[in-house]
């Protein structure tokens, strides 16, 4: 993808992969300019979503993100915090993640899945107005929809390591698991 069709995509929505009642709603900050240019959530290459995923345990194989659309076959779908696509998550202001938490809350009142995990603790805290939220399961709900926080699957975020990520999905998929959800 050339420098100029990933600017294209700036601004540009990439549609949610939903369904009412799903196990875990995965939540990203914003679409990246590689996601929305392919329409594929977690797209960049460097992203390590798709591999996390996999090493955590929630699916028996690991996805592309041209197969984002089988994680509803396993009761889980993604979602974003802002739904904005941007270069850098740091380009979005404070005002588009509380509306972007917002909006977040009516479409998880509207889906009802069990959990809602945010990738990403400093966008959750930004969004939910809770500034010492930590990574790990949040005292607030959403309806019956209980709150993790995830950390950032972005290459970017060097001081969680592809194998620590995947022990606190794994975490979230054990508490999903003893809610009898699978």
């Amino acid at each position: 993808m050339t420098p100029a069709e990933l600017e294209a995509a700036r601004d540009r929505l990439v549609p949610d992969v939903v369904a009412a009642g799903l196990r875990v709603l995965f939540c990203g900050i914003n679409p990246g300019l590689m996601t929305a240019a392919t329409g594929h959530h977690f797209a960049r290459p460097g992203n390590r979503f798709w591999p996390v995923l996999h090493a955590s345990g929630f699916t028996p194989r690991l996805l592309k993100p041209s197969e984002q659309h089988e994680l509803l076959t396993y009761g889980l779908g993604i979602t974003n915090v802002v739904a904005r696509a941007s270069a850098r998550a740091d380009e979005l202001s404070d005002e588009e993640y509380r509306e972007g938490g917002r909006l977040l809350q009516e479409k998880v009142t509207r889906l009802r899945p069990r959990w809602l995990a945010v990738a990403g603790v400093t966008a959750y805290r930004v969004a939910f107005g809770d500034k010492r939220a930590a990574i790990g399961p949040q005292e607030r709900t959403i309806g019956a929809t209980r709150i993790w926080a995830l950390p950032n699957p972005s290459g970017l975020n060097a001081h969680w390591t592809l194998a620590t990520m995947a022990e606190e999905f794994a975490r979230l998929r054990a508490a999903a698991h003893a809610d009898g959800e699978g």
